[in-house]
């Protein structure tokens, strides 16, 4: 468990320079210029995912019953999953009305996806991997959309086209890691 947790503080922490010391952040960047903090900031990230990645398989050797799901949230939590992905895939398909609803829609797709994993999973593994993720993307999306008022940061006009393809993209990338990379990575079908 104590990878699980290193893992989560490097990469949350990384991620949360932004909203936690935004004023630090900018000073980095400008005394060692942008390219250095990237790299500094892509190789904790990568370090904390892998954190991550092996102390969550070896927290599942020990498992700790929390509390037992509804068989029903599986299932919701498939759905929530599917959300997930087509808000993130918004986030990078220009020009489509979530993106300019919302403003951050990969913070709305990392709650949507943590809150439906602590609804379908009760070990305490799972908890301490999704109960973080969701308290971190509420509070970066409410602080993002917050500073995105005060800057007055207005999103290019959508398009039915850029919804059309940030659907898409979103469903068929959740179709692959449903169908095939979730059983294959985690060892779970969600389907079922």
């Amino acid at each position: 468990m104590y990878l699980l947790i290193f893992g989560l503080l490097l990469f949350l922490g990384a991620h949360s320079l932004g909203m936690s010391a935004a004023g630090w952040r900018e000073r980095l960047i400008a005394q060692f210029g942008e390219k250095l903090w990237k790299g500094l900031f892509a190789l904790l990230s990568i370090i904390g995912f892998v954190f991550i990645v092996i102390g969550f398989g070896i927290a599942r050797r020990h498992p700790v019953l929390l509390y037992v799901p509804p068989v029903w949230a599986r299932h919701l939590n498939a759905l929530f999953t599917l959300v997930a992905f087509v808000l993130v895939a918004a986030a990078y398909v220009p020009r489509n009305h979530i993106k300019a609803k919302l403003g951050h829609p990969m913070l709305a797709g990392t709650t949507v996806w943590a809150f439906g994993h602590l609804l379908a999973t009760g070990m305490l593994h799972d908890v301490v991997l999704f109960g973080p993720f969701l308290l971190w993307a509420l509070a970066d999306f409410h602080l993002s959309r917050r500073r995105d008022r005060l800057a007055g940061v207005v999103y290019p006009p959508a398009t039915i086209t850029g919804d059309a393809i940030a659907l898409l993209t979103g469903v068929a990338a959740w179709a692959v890691f449903a169908a095939v990379l979730h059983v294959w990575l985690i060892g779970v079908n969600p389907l079922v």
